[in-house]
């Protein structure tokens, strides 16, 4: 199977009764931002950049705690910055995964065999280990030498002490795709369980824009790299993929995958900051939705984030016909 059973369950329960309910919007991702405080300055990144004047700043465990009781999603992204430096990370994920929610701890990699300890193997939870390309490009990216040996050897440990892992690449405009493939197979052999992979996407943060990609540039890299796309255990989806080669169009929903950080619930998405709402119940009820997505906001124009569309693909937004078996089909290989 693509995923554990009991966590593909519990979220096709999850979806099944919101739909029955008839509830126009629901999260399935909350993007939990505990601190943005991080031990790299990677080129692409805009979040320790965005933060600078609150880098300092952290959630506490019980406001993190909150936001996963008042969002409700199945699914917790702890992101950042990097979650591994965030003091209780342990305590943290324990106390999520209490709450039947599946756990994606997304980290650089370079504390997780340090901080193993502070966790216990579940079948809904994940150690998402970034990684952008093989040793000299991944170290390049994230603008220092040892970071991938350093992932690379914590997910030796996490594997050899029974923990679920996937990784999570970003793919930029002078990515050599012909080398993400040998890194896919490099992390078969590890015996990761799953690879996401998705577009880097503009922050207006980040000066090196000339990275990023449009979505004609998206969706050539993306064609030519679809038979590796049948090589490997991807967790990123058919339909999501389809959109990134071009097969298919897709609205985004930017509503289902919110972020919560030291700042409150960012709005309107994981990329465009308009505001910080106090509630989650005000960021999904008073964010003027009609005015964000391609076509409608410039700074929407290139992007084809995972945050913004994978929630879309899940939800069957602009669903065709062989769709659900496709989907079906895809978790059972």
């Amino acid at each position: 199977m693509r995923f554990p059973l009991a966590m593909t369950t519990r979220i096709a329960g999850y979806m099944l009764k919101k739909k029955m309910e008839r509830t126009a919007r629901f999260p399935m991702v909350l993007m939990l931002e505990p601190l943005h405080a991080c031990n790299l300055t990677c080129t692409g990144c805009g979040r320790i950049r965005e933060y600078e004047s609150t880098i300092k700043q952290k959630l506490t465990i019980d406001e993190c705690l909150a936001a996963v009781d008042e969002c409700g999603a199945p699914v917790v992204s702890i992101c950042g910055g990097e979650p591994m430096i965030y003091p209780g990370i342990g305590e943290l994920t324990a106390k999520i995964l209490e709450r039947k929610k599946s756990v994606y701890l997304c980290t650089n990699g370079m504390f997780t065999r340090k901080k193993l300890d502070e966790f216990k193997p579940s079948n809904r939870f994940f150690f998402n280990i970034h990684l952008d390309g093989l040793r000299k490009n991944h170290d390049i990216a994230v603008e220092r030498d040892g970071v991938f040996d350093a992932a690379i050897d914590g997910i030796k440990a996490a594997k050899e002490k029974g923990f679920l892992v996937c990784s999570n690449t970003t793919v930029y405009k002078e990515t050599d795709m012909a080398e993400l493939d040998q890194l896919f197979a490099f992390l078969t052999e590890l015996g990761v369980d799953g690879f996401m992979i998705a577009p880097g996407y503009s922050y207006a943060a980040v000066d090196s824009k000339e990275i990023f990609m449009s979505r004609d540039d998206i969706r050539a890299k993306f064609r030519a790299a679809e038979a590796m796309f049948r090589k490997y255990k991807f967790n990123t989806s058919p339909i999501y993929l389809e959109f990134l080669q071009g097969k298919r169009e897709m609205s985004c929903t930017a509503w289902g995958n919110p972020t919560r950080n030291v700042k409150g619930w960012k709005g309107p998405c994981y990329l465009i900051t308009d505001t910080h709402h106090a509630t989650f119940d005000d960021l999904l009820n008073k964010t003027p939705w009609e005015k964000y997505g391609y076509g409608k906001d410039p700074r929407c124009q290139d992007c084809m984030v995972h945050s913004g569309y994978e929630a879309s693909a899940a939800l069957g937004v602009n669903a065709k016909l062989g769709d659900t078996l496709k989907m079906i089909k895809w978790q059972f290989t």
